[in-house]
Order: C-alpha cells, then sequence, then structure tokens
C-alpha cells in the first residue's frame, strides 16, 4: 500500500503539525479542524488521521484511516465499512492510565477518604476499619490489553479477578473468563464490576436493567463506551442500592447534559472521558511507527478487524 497525501484533523492537530514538520518526512500533509474538513480534502486524501470521523465523512480514495484514540466506534457504529480501507487504532499506555484510573477509586472506597476527610474538618475521631483490597472479587469485561492490564494491576494486590469476552477463552490476570452472558448468574458474587469493553452491536446497550437487578451492593466503573450502559437502568439500580458507587467516565453523550440525574446522586462519581487521554507524543509515536509499518509492507499490530469491531 502506497500513502502519499495524509489529511490530519481534529482537536490535536495544530501539536501534530508541529512535531510532523520536524520529522521531515517525504509525504503531503493537511491540517484541519474536524468541522474544516471539506469533501475536496477527503477526495485528496490517501489516510485520514482523527480521534473521529467529521460530520460528512467518506471513504473517496482513502486507503487508510488511523485513530488517534483506543477506541473505533465513531467509524464503525452504524457505519458499512469499505472493505479495501485499512483501520488502525492508537496503542499506548491506555491499559496503564485505565487500571491506575480503576484502582484508585476503589482503594479511595475501601479507605474510607470521603468520610475520614468529613471528620477531619468535624473533629471527630471516629475509627473505622479500612476495607482489603485481597477481600474483594472484581469482574472485567473485556479481556483485551486494556482489560488485563487492569486485571494485572488488581490481582497483583490480592483481588480474585474474572473476566468476561465474547469468546470466554483463558487469557492472563483472571482467575476465570466467561463467555458473555454465561457470568449472568454469578454477578451477584461480585463486589466490583468494571467495563473496559469497546462499543459494538454485541456490546451496545448490554448493561440493562436485566443486568443490574442481578447484582447488589457494587460498585460499578465505567471506562469502555457510555452506549453500552443504559442510563435509566444505572440510575434505577443506585437509587436501589444494587450500585452501591458508581464510577464513570463514559456516557452515551458528552458532555453529559446538564439535567442528567446522575449529576445529582449521592454515590456518584463523574468524570470527562479522562481515564485514557491520547497525550500528542503517544499519539504521534503509534501514528509514525504504523505509516513506516505500512511503507514497509510490515505487520500491523494495531489493525482493527472491521467485522468485530475491535
Amino acid at each position: 500500500m502506497e500513502i502519499n497525501r495524509i489529511l490530519v484533523a481534529g482537536t490535536i492537530y495544530n501539536e501534530m503539525e508541529k512535531r510532523i514538520d520536524s520529522e521531515q518526512l517525504e509525504k503531503s500533509f493537511r491540517f484541519m479542524d474536524s468541522k474544516a474538513v471539506t469533501e475536496e480534502d477527503l477526495e485528496w486524501a490517501d489516510a485520514f488521521i482523527s480521534f473521529e470521523p467529521p460530520e460528512n465523512f467518506d471513504f473517496y480514495n482513502l486507503k487508510w484511516v488511523h485513530s488517534l484514540g483506543a477506541g473505533v466506534d465513531r467509524y464503525l457504529f452504524n457505519r458499512k465499512w469499505k472493505e479495501d480501507v485499512l483501520l488502525t487504532r492508537t496503542i499506548c499506555s491506555f491499559g496503564e492510565r485505565i487500571s491506575q484510573y480503576c484502582l484508585s477509586y476503589v482503594l479511595k472506597d475501601l479507605q474510607h477518604h470521603d468520610t475520614f476527610e468529613q471528620v477531619t474538618r468535624q473533629k471527630e475521631w471516629n475509627p473505622i476499619a479500612p476495607g482489603l483490597l485481597s477481600e474483594q472479587k472484581v469482574l472485567v469485561y473485556g479481556t483485551g490489553e486494556i482489560g488485563q492490564e487492569v486485571g494485572r494491576a488488581f490481582s497483583t494486590l490480592g483481588a480474585k479477578v474474572s473476566g468476561v469476552s465474547l469468546s470466554g477463552h483463558p487469557k492472563p490476570h483472571f482467575e476465570e473468563v466467561y463467555k458473555v452472558t454465561n457470568e449472568k448468574n454469578q454477578l451477584h458474587n461480585f463486589d466490583i464490576i468494571i467495563n473496559t469493553l469497546p462499543l459494538t452491536e454485541n456490546t451496545y446497550q448490554l448493561f440493562n436493567h436485566d443486568f443490574f437487578t442481578k447484582i447488589k451492593d457494587t460498585i460499578f466503573i465505567n471506562v469502555g463506551r457510555g452506549r453500552s450502559v443504559i442510563q435509566e437502568a444505572l440510575v434505577g439500580a443506585i437509587q436501589n442500592k444494587q450500585v452501591r458507587l458508581a464510577v464513570l467516565d463514559v456516557f452515551a453523550e458528552e458532555p453529559l447534559p446538564e439535567d442528567s440525574p446522575l449529576w445529582q446522586m449521592q454515590n456518584v462519581i463523574i468524570t470527562p472521558h479522562i481515564s485514557a487521554v491520547t497525550t500528542v507524543d503517544e499519539g504521534l509515536e503509534c501514528f509514525l511507527e504504523t505509516l513506516h509499518n505500512i511503507d514497509q509492507g510490515k505487520p500491523l499490530h494495531n489493525q482493527v478487524d472491521t467485522r468485530k469491531g475491535y
């Protein structure tokens, strides 16, 4: 595959332009905000590089699309992918970032940080025994590179970690891996449930009313995709104490609307999709490595199976 004309769009295009100019690549580039992308730009390009496609996206003459994020659902969901167009994604420190994000909020809860902060201000001496991570049973939805890193982080500190995947095949850092839907009868046994799944037709609204009725007094963390969760079902589960703490980094609509009931609920932590950010350095490094491998005809470890969606 020969790539000569590359269109880079999105929130970090300015920084990407500065870095790519310094690389002195023998390619033609255009850099712009996604809203500025025209039909002529897309017709010109061999390759399109961005976090997400612009509203007027079409394949035209594209041979390669590269996502600057780990997820590709914004490219694939509800869109028929052109079979001869290569799709790749960014692989960098996402697993490390997401595992530390999840671990930080679980430890915050087990160590009663909020309670001790409150009693400190009130000058109260109120001993409460912290919980132990080694006493927790954790279920991680998604056993790919990010899910495995989450499993590693929790199991290293003694938690009993199981996983859920479409295949149910064994993976490192999980005591057991359930095939999706086969875990339903075991959900009540888990103290912490973490979603790391990408959005596909199989994971869309996976966390529904039926799912939440099967859990009890659980910490639910969503670092996967917002549209995997039916918000009304989650709100009901929080109200009914089936979810005792919800840590939410992704939502069906982002930014989360001001009228969402989640903003007003106790025991809900909302973060603005920051559990796995792409830095300019990491995004550029992965892009350049992928471009080099394409030019050299080498295998691509970050190629997406567009039929599966990941």
